[in-house]
């Protein structure tokens, strides 16, 4: 029988894949380094076999998935290479297999795992359906007939697919360690675009999206009039979002989400369109949407004590503005508390200003030292250059989190894409141990 082996498997996307191929009743197995990611919590309850890296994992009648991140000199992928073995990097196998589908690529430089979180969420109440979500969460239904997927423009990866639908939620400048600027990520999607078979479900209020050119029916959704779907009489509360979908003008529904901020509204706009276009009951949809729970690392919330700790992948300035603008719809009267970790130099270096003028929109902030990238240099940029140019900031470590107990009834805000969760989980441990 033949064996899947994930050289890297504690990735998010490769998580979630090996995930999906195990429902579907393949054998898989992985190996990573020896330390705990929050993705291998789904491997283990699957009881997917995790390895440590080991050249002699590699045997006979295996099939290599390589996830992107390691070169072709890791000693796995060379062994696979004298056994004469098949070998995928991960974008191109998940292209392969996306094709037995129909196909629903979700793309953009934020919104997207939200997004595809809950489009496979809605979608699953009208048909069977398999995805993968970039938070790590996959899901293989054999007689699938739809497969959600999330598709990163990192590196132009999303261009080894031919999704019949896109999404397309924003184009901003990210990754400046990749793209040169502005232009270079819209000709990534510009390029992506003209890939998609069948039609592209994008955010008309976003200005590099309105400019793309397609082969296929591009629709366009958001809050402005000139958009096919667009939101209004938006009402915000603390239990979610409200809000009226009008077609071309036309009252379609109206409709309430789980989420909070705009942002939110967004993303549920594309799925109500994309499911619009596919003939999915409204009344599905509506229904779906009330019991969307989220996605892991995005707005995750819990009560610690007297405090609401949220944990959040943000690390680009428009992802911090959206999450904190979340944050004060559900929590009006409490004190907002940033507790950020920039990710990557390149990054930080490119934004500091940006940075700084979105963390300021917190009530406090606390700055963790930079995590970076083994592809970069340090160069002269440390955090305290973040630090200077936010008023009242300080700077936290993780032997010095229980600062954060003075902040009674706050809500505290862990933002980051590299390991900020030990801050939190050394907080926890602090305030418990006393």
């Amino acid at each position: 029988m033949t064996v899947y082996h994930f050289v890297g498997i504690k990735g998010t996307g490769m998580s979630a894949l090996a995930q999906i191929l195990h429902d579907m009743n393949y054998a898989v197995q992985g190996s990573d380094v020896d330390k705990h990611f929050f993705t291998q919590t789904e491997l283990e309850k699957r009881g997917i076999a995790i390895l440590p890296f080991d050249k002699n994992n590699i045997q006979e009648g295996q099939v290599i998935i390589a996830g992107n991140a390691f070169p072709d000199t890791h000693e796995e992928i060379e062994r696979a290479k004298e056994l004469d073995l098949p070998i995928y990097r991960y974008h191109h196998f998940l292209g392969d297999l996306m094709s037995r589908y129909t196909s629903v690529a979700v793309s953009g430089a934020h919104g997207k795992t939200s997004t595809t979180g809950l489009l496979s969420h809605v979608i699953q109440g009208a048909y069977p359906t398999s995805y993968l979500i970039g938070d790590g969460t996959g899901k293989g239904v054999e007689d699938s007939k739809y497969f959600v997927f999330e598709a990163c423009e990192y590196r132009r990866h999303f261009l080894s697919y031919h999704p019949d639908y896109a999404i397309m939620t924003n184009i901003d400048f990210d990754h400046p360690d990749y793209f040169a600027d502005i232009n270079d990520v819209f000709s990534a999607f510009q390029e992506m675009a003209l890939q998609v078979n069948k039609g592209i479900i994008a955010c008309g209020d976003d200005e590099q999206l309105q400019r793309m050119q397609a082969k296929v029916p591009v629709i366009f959704y958001g809050f402005d009039e000139h958009n096919d779907f667009q939101a209004r009489n938006i009402q915000k509360g603390t239990d979610g979002t409200r809000f009226d979908v009008f077609v071309r003008n036309t009252h379609y529904g109206t409709f309430q989400i789980t989420g909070y901020g705009n942002h939110s509204v967004l993303n549920a706009l594309a799925v109500i369109a994309l499911c619009h276009y596919e003939n999915i009951s409204i009344d599905i949809v509506k229904e779906q949407l009330t019991t969307f729970g989220g996605v892991k690392r995005r707005f995750s919330e819990k009560k610690f004590s007297t405090q609401i700790i949220i944990d959040d992948y943000a690390h680009h300035p428009t992802e911090i503005n959206a999450t904190i603008e979340a944050a004060r719809q559900k929590y009006p009267t409490r004190e907002i508390v940033a507790v950020f970790q920039p990710h990557t130099f390149t990054r930080t270096k490119k934004f500091l200003d940006e940075f700084a003028a979105s963390l300021q929109k917190a009530d406090q902030v606390y700055l963790c030292d930079i995590f970076g990238s083994a592809r970069e240099d340090q160069g002269e940029l440390s955090i305290r250059d973040l630090q200077q140019r936010i008023d009242g900031s300080e700077l936290i470590s993780v032997m010095t989190t229980d600062v954060l107990k003075k902040h009674h009834d706050a809500v505290l805000i862990f933002m980051g894409a590299g390991d900020i969760q030990k801050f939190q989980k050394a907080y926890e441990k602090a305030v418990e141990v006393k």
